[in-house]
């Protein structure tokens, strides 16, 4: 099954109003028909931005408690919890077939004029200097019907190692940075751009945690448990974008991991935290 282009994602994230604050949101299918944690995540926040025009998304807090089939559309219920002067709440539910998928808390914000200051961007070699993914794991070609190369809708560029270079190093990586961006023109629209960030981070994140554990993300079972992101300013994204990801924890089974990303001006974009459960290794 091909993996989602970019008219795919922003297809499904333009959410079908059911009624009053609830919206039904189309899933994105796999080989395994399970909903990524990525996507929903980022249509929960779409749902709740949808109930508070003129503001736009500051943060999202994403709890993920069952996996869902994603050949089914899942049902979107939000609660406005509060409209203050600057900041507006909303809380998200996600159903499908009767059982809850995830809970999600969402704070927008109007235009605010303050002190404005952030961690300055990495020193890190420019996107023009690295090579393509595909050309670093050109290697692994043959392994998993082509999956370390197939095509894919953000281009990605990596400073260090990727998981399955990693697995091949006498010692992992401590951070997993890459500059990345669509390979399609995409709106402009800051609504839309929170949503693509909440969906990258959701879905590269778990790159640094399969590095620390000596595997990859096709060899290890994985389930997102819970994801935040807090949106600082819009990236640019007809440009590449730096994100810089580490795994400071893994226990009980579960991998921490955090990511900041950058925009090519060196200006902080969004700073994203999750967790990650983790099954038994595929290769036993």
């Amino acid at each position: 099954m091909p993996l989602p282009q970019l008219a795919d994602i922003l297809a499904t994230l333009d959410l079908a109003g059911s009624g009053d604050n609830t919206f039904v949101a189309t899933q994105l299918d796999n080989a395994n028909h399970h909903i990524v944690g990525g996507h929903i995540a980022a249509q929960a926040l779409m749902a709740a931005s949808r109930t508070a025009p003129g503001r736009l998304p500051h943060s999202v807090h994403v709890y993920l408690l069952r996996a869902g089939d994603a050949r089914y559309p899942v049902d979107m219920e939000v609660v406005n919890l509060r409209d203050g002067g600057a900041l507006s709440t909303r809380q998200v539910r996600a159903q499908q077939g009767g059982e809850v998928l995830l809970e999600a808390l969402v704070s927008l914000t109007a235009p605010v004029e303050a002190m404005d200051y952030h961690q300055p961007l990495p020193d890190v070699p420019a996107p023009e200097a690295l090579a393509p993914v595909e050309d670093q794991l050109s290697a692994y070609a043959d392994e998993h019907h082509g999956f370390w190369v197939r095509p894919q809708w953000i281009a990605r560029r990596y400073v260090d190692a990727p998981p399955r270079l990693a697995m091949d190093m006498p010692d992992p990586p401590q951070h997993t940075r890459m500059w990345w961006r669509p390979t399609e023109p995409v709106t402009d629209d800051p609504l839309v751009n929170c949503c693509l960030l909440t969906y990258v981070t959701g879905t590269t994140m778990l790159e640094t945690s399969v590095t620390m554990r000596r595997t990859t993300q096709i060899d290890s079972f994985s389930a997102l448990i819970d994801h935040a992101v807090w949106f600082h300013r819009p990236a640019d994204l007809s440009d590449w974008v730096l994100s810089d990801q580490v795994s400071p924890s893994g226990i009980g089974g579960r991998g921490l991991a955090t990511g900041t990303m950058y925009n090519r001006a060196g200006q902080l974009v969004c700073t994203a935290t999750q967790e990650i459960y983790f099954g038994r290794d595929r290769r036993g």
